[in-house]
Parts: structure tokens; sequence; C-alpha cells
């Protein structure tokens, strides 16, 4: 039997509190009250981290490892905060970089080894059930620690980012979920309305492919989504299937089966989605495999070629940036549904009702899903205990208001929000660059999107990085034609199956279990 994640009546609870009113029938809009934020102050030695005074880092340099590619998201960040930290602890960060899809891999042998080449990584907490055995429990820093404002990120990410087994191992940096963009302007012009469903993404896609939206003679794009392979198209096709595999609720998960273990991978709601998922580089960039989700919000939508996008986010304030030629023109929405969902004992798709889709809006199934969920910093045990408190003491810094409510609104931190003053405050959003209008549209979509009791929690089990390379390569396949639907969704299941086996189905079975919060 399932049960409600309780994490999410939690956050339930949090947003309701904010003054949230979001209608079962999709009709009213919550609105961002325009409160005060955690003031960002400037920031004193003693507010750095638990009881630091003077520079009581003086000497110690922590090696911090992080993603660095593309437009530096996330390393860009960490290495501008570096100096001021030094300046006000004494110690010296070194930021170091490599290409995200070399990240998992980097870190799990660094922790494994016990020669400490980093002191610190931030990363995405999926992996969190491999790192946690060689991780710092920060749990009682974190007690000790004022300045952080603990209570202050909202409970999504300080539970499910920064927290495995009841202990806190990372300190959230950034909240990661997907939704939709879409030009407002474009689609007025063209008596269009912003996609409720996928099926409408299709056509709104279709009916806005090849037209001039920047001006410059050249036919632009109705959908522009990174599926560069091995990067993250594995979360940008999850964004199209959850709406199709999970409508009982978070606890209900969208991978597996809680009871068995079997992968969804293998009905009619899967087919439906890689149909879907291959339909939309029909009126994407002819080198859409190619690109990754950063070259889309960049190159792409921010400088007026996309009618559609689907992405963290990064594009509601990658398009507010001084250089980009759609600032005051992009619409931020949740994830589009779908009026089908999966019949689990069947394996047939059938019609949304109140028992099939106890939380549709206006008899369509939104399912948010919070892939990747926001990059996090933890600490490496094996590190000498000073060093461990001085790469602490650095995240806890970067985490802070006075330092976040700054960085989540530059686009090419890659840093979204995740406090509760961010998600409250408009001003801070206005004077980064949005326009009063774009920075409600943004923080309602974030607002809509957390409110859902049907959001999907990303696959967070041990080697997960195995499963959703495995589900990349075949896309990948897929995409190019290599493999027909039904081969893929084969493939897909047979590996994901083996997978399991070798790790231990029981053993799998319960850990995903327990990260969806279900109970017998």
């Amino acid at each position: 039997m399932f049960y409600k994640n309780r994490k999410f009546v939690v956050v339930l609870f949090l947003l309701a509190t904010m003054g949230l009113m979001v209608a079962c029938a999709g009709t009213a809009k919550p609105s961002p009250t325009p409160v005060a934020a955690v003031a960002p102050t400037a920031t004193t030695p003693a507010d750095v981290g638990a009881k630091i005074e003077g520079k009581p880092f003086a000497g110690i340099t922590i090696n911090l490892f992080t993603q660095q590619e593309g437009g530096l998201a996330i390393y860009e960040p960490l290495k501008r905060r570096a100096p001021d930290f030094e300046a006000l602890t004494g110690a010296k960060v070194n930021v170091i970089g490599k290409p995200f899809g070399e990240m998992y891999q980097e870190i799990l042998t660094d922790l494994k080894s016990g020669t400490h080449k980093y002191d610190a990584y931030v990363y995405a907490p999926q992996w969190m059930p491999d790192f946690v055995p060689y991780l710092t429990d920060l749990t009682d820093m974190v007690a000790a620690d004022e300045a952080i404002k603990w209570e202050d990120i909202a409970p999504f990410f300080r539970n499910s980012s920064a927290t495995y087994g009841g202990r806190i191992y990372t300190i959230p940096l950034d909240g990661d979920f997907l939704m939709a963009y879409y030009r407002k302007d474009v689609l007025e012009k063209a008596g269009l309305k912003p996609p409720n469903t996928w099926q409408e993404y299709l056509e709104v896609a279709a009916a806005m492919h090849g037209k001039d939206f920047n001006g410059d003679g050249e036919p632009d794009y109705g959908s522009c989504i990174g599926k560069a392979h091995h990067y993250k198209a594995y979360a940008m096709f999850g964004s199209i299937a959850v709406s199709f595999l999970q409508s009982q609720g978070t606890a209900q998960g969208a991978f597996f089966d809680p009871e068995t273990m079997k992968p969804l991978t293998n009905n009619e709601a899967f087919a439906k989605a890689l149909d879907i998922y291959k339909e939309t580089a029909k009126y994407g960039p002819p080198n859409e495999l190619e690109l990754s989700d950063n070259d889309v919000r960049v190159s792409l939508f921010a400088s007026g070629r996309c009618a559609l996008t689907i992405d963290w986010g990064d594009t509601g304030t990658r398009s507010a940036a001084p250089d980009s030629k759609v600032k005051d023109k992009v619409g931020t929405i949740i994830l589009p549904g779908s009026a089908e969902v999966l019949n689990r004992a069947t394996g047939k798709l059938m019609p949304c009702d109140k028992q099939s889709c106890p939380f549709a809006i206006g008899g369509i199934n939104h399912a948010p899903y919070a892939a990747f969920g926001g990059w996090s910093g933890g600490v490496n045990r094996s590190s000498a205990p000073e060093s461990q408190k001085a790469a602490y003491a650095f995240l806890s810094y970067v985490s802070q208001p006075a330092q976040s409510n700054v960085d989540v609104t530059i686009g090419k931190t890659g840093f979204n929000p995740y406090r509760i003053s961010q998600f409250m405050n408009r001003q801070i959003w206005v004077e980064a660059g949005m326009s009063p209008a774009s920075a409600t549209d943004y923080l309602v979509a974030i607002q809509t999107s957390l409110s859902v009791p049907n959001m999907v929690l990303d696959l967070r089990l041990p080697e997960n990085y195995r499963y959703q390379t495995a589900l990349d390569e075949v896309l990948y396949q897929f995409s190019g034609n290599q493999v027909n639907r039904d081969e893929a969704m084969k493939r897909i299941s047979d590996e994901w199956e083996k997978i399991t086996t070798e790790l231990g189905p029981d053993k799998q079975l319960k850990i995903y279990r327990e990260t969806l919060g279900v109970s017998k």
C-alpha cells in the first residue's frame, strides 16, 4: 500500500503558509508575495560558519571538485566566491573541474581511494547512495551554524538533496526540477496558448517551426531540447515520460514498480513517451542530438531561435541576461502533462479519472520532475579534520542568503532558487533584470511545480549512473533510427534488470522504496 511521501506533506504545508492557492482545476495561479527576503548583508568572518572568528583557517588549502565545461555553470560562482572566503577566513580554495560526463567516476574513484585528492565536491545529490560511506556527516555542523539559515532552505531540497538516512551529508547550493518555457510574443501573435499537454506541445511546435522569430531572415525552431549523448538526455526524455508513468503521487515512483522492482520501461506509456520525444526532433535544430542543455539555453533560446524548450530554472534567468534577445518575452509553466496514464496491471494506457489521476489539474495528469535535484556540496571524510571544517565553512558561505540570493538570479551560475526567501521575494529577480511580470511568471511556475503532490523524485539508487547511462545510450540510438521503438524498450528493460540483478534486487528495492517514502 502506498502512503504519501511525508517530505511532500511538509512541502505542501510550507507552500500553503506562503499563500499559495493552486486550484484543483488549475484556473487559479499563486502569486509571489513581495516580502523582504533574508537580508543580504555584508558577511563578516563570524558569519562564515559555526563559531568562526578571525581567520581560523589561515594556511589551509581546500581542493574542491565540480563541473567545468561550456558556460562555466557551477564552476563560476564557486571560483568567484573563493577569494572573498579566503579574505574572511584565511583558507585558500582551489576549484577544480571536469566535464559533467566525467564527474561521477572521478568523485567515486577519489573517495574510494582514500587519498583525498579533493577535500570537497559539488555534485548531483542523486549520486549520494554511492558517496555517503565516504562523506563527512555534516548534521552537527549544520545544527551549530546559524549563518546558513537552514530553515530557509525549502523542505524538498533540505530533505531530499541534503539528507540520506536521516543525516545531512550535503549543503544545497541549487534547486533543480524541470519546467517548460515558451516565447510569449511569438505564441500570442500566432493566437496559440502555452501547451498544457505533451500533445499540445507537439502541436504548438509544429505550428511555429520554420518561422523567423528573431528577424534575421532565417527559419527558426518550434522546439529546442538538449539531447546530447551521455549528458542529460535521460532527464529531458524523463520530463515527458513521467506524466504517463506516475499518477498516484510521489510514493508511486516513475522508474520501477515499488513492489517488484520491475522496470516501467516496456509498456504503452513508455512507448508513447518515446514517440513524443522522437517527434520533437522534427521541430528542432538538425544537430539537436549533439546539443547540451546549456547549448540550447544560451546559443538558441536566449538568441531568439526557439518557440519552446524544456529546462531547469536556468532558461528563466539566462533569458533575462543583458545580452538576451528574448528579455521579457518568455513565459514559464509547469511541465506539460497527459490525459492518459499507465495501467500498471495491464501495461496499457488508460484515461485520467478521479481514481487513475487523483491529483489531476483540469483532467490532466502533471508530474513535475525533480531531475538531478540541485547541485550540492559534500566533504571528504578522509581529509584532515581542519580541512573538513574549512571545506564545510566554504560550502556554508556559498549557500548563505547573502551570497546565494545573488547567485541564483545570475544565469551563468547554473544555480537556481532553492531558499524560501528566493521564492517569496520578487524584488531580487526584478533587480537582476526580469520584468515584474516575468519574475511573477517564473516564480509561479516554480511554486506550482513544488505544490503538486505528484512530483517525481529522480532515480536515487546505488550506481544509478549506470541506469541513466543505459537509458541515454538507447535514447541516442532510437533518436538516430538505429533501433526501433520496441527494440529500444526491450534493450532498456533488459539492461536495467541486468544492473539490478548484479547489485542485488532485494537491496535495490529496499533503497528505492525508502527514497520514495513507501511504507507497508
